[in-house]
């Protein structure tokens, strides 16, 4: 049933923008800078998802094709989904933290689109022998039963939904939501590389479990730059 893929997307893309629309109704910001803001993330998100498979294409960046095959990553469209949201607030002037709006129905709308993975059958684990393990037809290689990685992120990314509210709500972490949201699902797809079939990249990790290791350290700053000048505004 390929049509249940797309329509489970747009399931994940409407729930979280309504979710989005709610979370944001309190923010003091125009209509217009609402949408920039939105576009912002969306639009980043979208070119960080694709643009490492663009790059490695063999047609190479410029090309279309590059940007319409299949192929995406959550890990670079969380990240390009930030600096899309911060790019579009420097540009329409706004000075408002924004970030805790997002984590949560991001949180939601990442784990509905795991499930459209898992009905897909992409992007799944390594064989296994645990009782919960899953044969993947769409796997190369022999069919055996494999981790279901899909159903891992659908509950990590659940479980951080539940979490991000109930602290949000407590006003803990308070502007700070998104970064620990990202820096969290770092350190989560660092750990469950391991059991990925993922090719090797360099000194026994691969190409994602390098990049985690570049990125937390720039959210860990971030984080540390965001506080020092929250900080600052409360001593004048």
């Amino acid at each position: 049933m390929t049509w249940l893929y797309p329509v489970i997307m747009l399931a994940a893309i409407v729930c979280t923008s309504l979710l989005l629309r709610r979370s944001q109704s309190q923010l003091p910001l125009t209509r217009q800078q609402k949408f920039a803001v939105g576009l912002g993330a969306f639009c980043g998100a979208m070119i960080g998802a694709k643009l490492p498979f663009a790059i490695a294409h063999a047609e190479g960046v410029w090309a279309l094709t590059s940007w319409i095959s299949h192929g995406k990553t959550i890990v670079c469209g969380l990240v390009g989904g930030y600096f899309g949201v911060e790019l579009a607030k420097s540009m329409t002037d706004v000075k408002v933290k924004t970030g805790d709006s997002f984590a949560v129905p991001v949180a939601v709308g990442i784990a509905i689109g795991r499930l459209a993975c898992f009905q897909a059958g992409c992007c799944y684990g390594t064989p296994t022998d645990l009782p919960w393990g899953i044969p993947f037809p769409t796997a190369s290689g022999p069919i055996l039963p494999r981790h279901p990685t899909q159903i891992y992120e659908f509950s990590f990314h659940l479980i951080a939904a539940i979490v991000l509210f109930v602290l949000q709500s407590k006003g803990l972490f308070r502007g700070q939501l998104m970064k620990l949201y990202i820096i969290s699902y770092l350190g989560y797809r660092f750990l469950t590389e391991w059991i990925r079939p993922e090719p090797i990249w360099y000194g026994s990790l691969t190409a994602y479990q390098w990049g985690c290791l570049v990125l937390i350290p720039v959210f860990i700053l971030l984080w540390v730059h965001d506080a020092r000048q929250q900080n600052r505004i409360r001593a004048v």
